[in-house]
């Protein structure tokens, strides 16, 4: 069997990064180029994974959706991240299933219909950019384009850390709060 791995390799052989779904779904090249941020740099810890501890370890982070929700292999298949909680969720052994998954849903998955409002009211998204919530949805923010605003992807993991370190180890009763990094 085919690993995750050497069929992401024979991917971007064949389309080194590309954007989708009016930019709602950005697969990263294999390496930067100019301004853009390539997989190999985008997965260096100190650049934002250190930011998760050990929350966002053994795997290799190769996509995100319209809002940095990051698409990452691991050895037993693809799993989506969500930034605001670090949990991984299992999507696909491979990357075919993946491929599936965004096409049967690619509205959930990518986040296109926000994509497509958001760049109509102000204009296109800036490569290496994504739209982030200014109340964060885990706490109840609405995917609406009046909650949301466009922010460099590796600065907006970063502070979205901080969130899920917080809802780690939170008990009842107690709050989150909202930091910049």
């Amino acid at each position: 069997m085919v690993s995750v791995f050497n069929e992401l390799h024979e991917l971007l052989k064949i389309k080194n990064g590309f954007y989708g779904f009016e930019s709602a779904l950005h697969v990263y090249p294999s390496k930067s180029i100019g301004s853009e941020i390539g997989l190999i740099e985008w997965n260096k810890k100190n650049l934002w994974i250190d930011s998760y501890e050990n929350l966002a370890l053994d795997s290799v982070f190769f996509a995100e959706d319209l809002f940095g929700g990051q698409f990452c292999l691991k050895k037993d298949g693809i799993y989506s991240f969500d930034p605001e909680t670090a949990l991984s969720e299992k999507i696909s052994d491979d990357l075919e299933g993946w491929c599936d998954a965004i096409i049967r849903d690619y509205d959930f998955m990518t986040g296109y219909t926000l994509s497509h409002a958001w760049q109509q009211k102000n204009g296109r998204l800036l490569p290496g950019h994504r739209l982030v919530p200014k109340k964060p949805f885990i706490l109840g923010g609405e995917f609406d384009i009046n909650n949301l605003y466009m922010e460099k992807s590796d600065y907006a993991m970063r502070m979205r850390a901080s969130i899920a370190l917080q809802l780690k180890n939170l008990k009842d009763g107690e709050s989150v709060e909202l930091k910049g990094i």
